[in-house]
């Protein structure tokens, strides 16, 4: 059995001895790299345009920088192993203010829902960008992050899994719109060694994907489910499974992953969030596109708060708004930019449609194999 413990938290696959087996030999990339960038800004266009009018979304400006205080900055998971970047900011004052580089808009979308006045069913969505110095840095991860970050004002009769999973079919059909129109201007993308992007997302909870595969770690897990499914919503990731761990680490203040849903075979299921995940051809392997969820509210955000040890946090002026009802409740996610790009675009590397850091090591390896990244 492998270590499931360590799979929980901090994302990357934590070798490049193993990233060297994951990224493909004598790759060739489909598109040169002026070309790419040209239907890296058409698929751009398409899904913001495709959101906006699926979900009722308007683009709105996202904070790079904010508060130390607020309690606004995501933390991305709850053991503390993500931490954000802090400085000063604000030459001249008596007190400088105590700032952060965002690591993700979660919680300052909440906000702004009511900022905005955003009626019920409508949204906003943000062209985010952050930086999470905490990432192994391999193919798929990087300390550049881009996102849209998207919100929805929902009411209390639109917090089930029926609501969750007519978003998350919405959502799919844009990505998939967007990689069909792609390749309808980009012919080279039309290679007959990679499958159409299917049509249907099929849903599971974290729970029965345990069952099918117990001895498993979860990116195991994920990856072996994708073989029989290319795109994937993982329902519950967040809360605790019958093995004694959790899917995944989840933050507790933000998606809604102890609210029972699921009942099957007697067994009761917890979670209104999840992932979608895609079987990515060119590594072979799991290829996550986003995290989303239906958002806690003031009696779920104690409780996970409860559970995780953070109910220090309830201090925190993010959080009072939520249990003082000054915060709408919604349904929100982040969907990776450069991690949609690289699947419907058929990329080995992150670096290949965005501009980063990277180690000296994951460097050399990527020349080897033919992969050029931006610098």
């Amino acid at each position: 059995m492998n270590d499931k413990k360590s799979d929980l938290a901090g994302p990357g696959i934590s070798t490049y001895e193993e990233v060297s087996k994951i990224l493909p030999d004598n790759y060739e990339a489909l598109l040169p790299p002026l070309k790419r960038m040209k239907a890296l800004y058409m698929i751009k266009d398409y899904i913001e345009n495709g959101l906006a009018e699926a979900l009722n979304l308007q683009m709105v400006q996202v904070p790079l920088i904010v508060s130390k205080n607020s309690g606004v900055n995501d933390y991305l998971d709850r053991d503390g192993s993500r931490t954000p970047i802090d400085f000063p900011a604000g030459l001249g004052l008596p007190k400088r203010i105590d700032a952060q580089i965002v690591q993700a808009a979660t919680k300052w979308k909440r906000m702004a829902l009511a900022e905005f006045e955003c009626e019920v069913g409508q949204g906003i969505n943000t062209d985010m960008r952050a930086v999470r110095k905490d990432y192994f840095l391999d193919h798929d991860h990087s300390a550049y992050v881009d996102q849209w970050d998207w919100e929805k004002r929902i009411s209390l009769e639109d917090r089930n899994l029926d609501y969750l999973k007519d978003t998350v079919r919405n959502i799919w059909k844009v990505i998939r719109g967007a990689g069909i129109m792609v390749r309808k201007h980009f012919p080279e993308l039309n290679d007959p060694k990679f499958p159409d992007f299917p049509e249907e997302i099929k849903f599971l909870h974290a729970e029965e994907i345990l069952s099918m595969y117990p001895n498993l770690s979860r990116k195991e897990r994920e990856t072996r489910i994708l073989q029989d499914y290319p795109a994937v919503f993982i329902i519950g990731i967040g809360s605790v499974l019958k093995d004694g761990y959790p899917h995944e680490m989840r933050a507790a203040d933000y998606d809604d992953w102890i609210t029972p849903t699921i009942v099957k075979d007697g067994e009761q299921m917890f979670g209104l969030n999840g992932d979608i995940l895609v079987w990515n051809p060119v590594t072979k392997r799991r290829h996550e596109l986003t995290s989303m969820g239906i958002r806690v509210t003031k009696e779920t955000l104690q409780t996970q708060l409860s559970l995780t040890g953070q109910l220090g946090y309830l201090e925190l002026p993010y959080h009072r708004d939520i249990l003082n009802d000054n915060i709408p409740l919604s349904i929100g996610g982040g969907i990776g930019q450069a991690r949609t790009y690289m699947y419907l675009l058929r990329t080995a590397h992150l670096g290949e449609l965005t501009v980063s850091v990277w180690p000296d090591e994951l460097k050399k390896i990527c020349k080897e194999k033919n992969i050029h990244i931006l610098e």
